[in-house]
């Protein structure tokens, strides 16, 4: 009877504990309305355990609006996923196999390969009521609460290796990319029909996505790992800048570090000297961190090369969040930013067909994180200078040189449309004016702008200060981006070789007039953060958190599932099943 008791306690306080969290939401898509569907409203006569599941989720039946009925926006909840999931089975038991049982423990098991937290999903727990099941007559009502339990269970961890544990809206509270007409319905059906059919394993495989970026992720997260278990790679002496032909002891610990992030074969790896090898391997390293590429191992290099692997781990793990955020937007044609890679790639058939080197905010003015679609391209663009720039930067200019506004080309324009002298402005109380520099090659815009629409005034142009290209680190903006290429992106947005080829576009622009040309198809347009790349040789390579938005998200991936205080009325055994014979 002591067995039974523990069961019953572990069991329904393992159900309750999920029930009454604030983790119960899952971040999945918004719910479309759809018909009606017939549900089954009460347990087949006979059936206790099924009953007594019934009674277990009857308070769920008020608390929440019907899954297919949701207003638009609305998220999934797995209370209601339960909810619905019983009733239209007419509460019948789902975990009555133990092969079933057997498969979910392990893929439970399984998801710190996509770098989720598998204590998320109790499963000691679950295992010690279902062995205890398997070893004692349990009650109707525990074996309500233990199926309840798993279904529950299952339904967390597939959705959350499916659209991320992390809600990024919580992040950050412009965040727009709720996946617009994917039905989270079809994900859970997909879940349960593999349920039915005892193919629990193939749920959990195919619920993350299945891009190949995100694979090659997994497998970088897991050669991380072995690397860690191997006790980590070697710290690398600082302080003292290595350099070509030198020979010192440091150098074989970079030698040997450089082998561990497989930039240097590992043969060698004891030898002091620093030849050739070694210099062509920190130039490697370095491009792939976004260093200047000298051969020297300077402190910044030195700094990168002696971060922690677990670190690193982390830093995948984020990654993967991510990806599992906004890889089901990346289909057809479309162009992506990658923010704190300083770069833009255009996809066609969900390909990458073409990349160009780009500038971005600074940190105090980061580009912000959104979808949209470009809409037109502006020829000859004229610049009105934003007000933050005009308070923080120009003014300044201003005032210290009288000609600064005439030798920019920028025109001072009064509320009436009136061009006004700048001499006759008082630039300590500049009210009411706009500052409109006139089209050309040396417009701070340069010769197009890439449009899209968004509430932060956004968007991709042309800069005359091609110079900063050249820089490793290019958070140089004051929000918007810079394209290297950019004549080269309209052409693909414009996707007419006839009309909007490259002969066509310099035509545009030699007639010197500022004009608004529409897409003939918009183009959707991601504006991404990560802070992961991929080498051409299938390795993960690791890039600056350079607006600091890794360690949010690292801290909800690792935040735990809440236990709420036990419910001790709602924990009592179901009514229904309590002078009922054990099944």
């Amino acid at each position: 009877m002591g067995q039974l008791t523990r069961l019953f306690v572990i069991s329904r306080i393992f159900f309750m504990g999920f029930l009454i969290s604030g983790t119960a939401i899952a971040q999945t898509s918004p719910i479309e309305p759809a018909s009606p569907v017939s549900t089954v409203a009460e347990a087949a006569p006979g059936d206790y355990v099924g009953q007594a599941i019934q009674a277990e989720l009857a308070p769920l039946s008020s608390a929440f609006p019907p899954l297919l009925t949701s207003p638009r926006h609305q998220r999934v909840d797995v209370n209601r996923v339960v909810l619905d999931f019983y009733s239209h089975r007419g509460y019948r038991a789902a975990w009555t196999d133990d092969d079933d049982v057997a498969q979910l423990l392990k893929s439970l098991g399984d998801t710190q390969a996509d770098g989720l937290n598998p204590a998320d999903f109790r499963i000691a727990e679950l295992a010690e009521a279902h062995t205890l099941m398997q070893t004692t007559s349990p009650t109707p009502g525990q074996r309500a609460a233990f199926d309840i339990s798993a279904t529950r269970t299952f339904i967390t961890a597939l959705l959350q290796l499916r659209r991320g544990k992390v809600d990024p809206s919580r992040l950050d509270i412009h965040w727009n990319f709720d996946p617009a007409g994917v039905d989270p319905r079809e994900d859970v059906n997909k879940f349960f029909a593999a349920l039915d059919s005892h193919d629990i394993a193939r749920a959990f495989a195919q619920a993350p996505p299945q891009e190949a970026v995100y694979g090659t992720l997994r497998h970088g997260l897991a050669q991380l790992r072995k690397v860690r278990d191997r006790g980590g790679w070697p710290k690398v002496p600082e302080g003292q800048t290595l350099r070509p032909g030198m020979d010192d002891a440091s150098v074989a610990l970079l030698r040997t570090r450089l082998a561990a992030g497989g930039y240097l074969a590992a043969q060698g790896t004891a030898r002091t000297d620093y030849d050739d090898a070694v210099t062509a391997a920190v130039k490697k390293f370095q491009t792939e961190q976004y260093l200047g590429a000298d051969g020297v191992a300077g402190p910044a290099t030195l700094a990168e090369l002696n971060v922690p692997v677990e670190a690193r781990i982390d830093q995948v793990r984020v990654n993967m969040e991510r990806a599992r955020w906004l890889l089901y937007k990346l289909q057809g044609t479309f162009v992506v930013v990658d923010i704190a890679g300083y770069k833009v790639a255009f996809y066609r058939d969900g390909k990458p067909i073409w990349r160009s080197r780009v500038q971005v905010g600074k940190p105090f003015r980061s580009t912000p994180i959104f979808q949209s679609a470009i809409t037109y391209v502006t020829f000859n663009p004229t610049w009105t200078v934003p007000p933050t720039i005009l308070l923080k930067d120009m003014l300044p200019k201003i005032r210290d040189n009288p000609g600064y506004l005439e030798a920019s080309r920028i025109r001072v324009i009064d509320r009436d449309g009136n061009v006004l002298d700048p001499s006759t402005v008082d630039w300590d109380n500049p009210r009411g004016l706009t500052l409109r520099q006139d089209a050309g090659s040396d417009n701070s815009l340069g010769q197009v702008v890439i449009r899209f629409p968004n509430e932060y005034s956004i968007y991709l142009h042309d800069t005359p200060h091609r110079e900063l290209f050249a820089k490793s680190n290019r958070a140089t903006s004051s929000g918007c981006i810079r394209v290297e290429n950019p004549l080269q992106l309209v052409e693909l947005l414009f996707n007419d070789p006839v009309h909007w080829n490259s002969e066509g576009i310099q035509k545009q622009l030699a007639n010197g007039k500022t004009e608004n040309i529409r897409l003939p198809v918009k183009v959707p347009v991601l504006l991404a953060y990560w802070t992961v790349d991929l080498s051409l040789d299938g390795r993960v390579t690791f890039k600056p958190d350079v607006y600091g938005y890794d360690s949010p998200v690292l801290r909800a991936l690792n935040q735990p599932s809440e236990r709420p205080a036990l419910d001790g009325r709602r924990a009592a055994p179901p009514s229904v099943a309590a002078e009922q014979s054990k099944l």
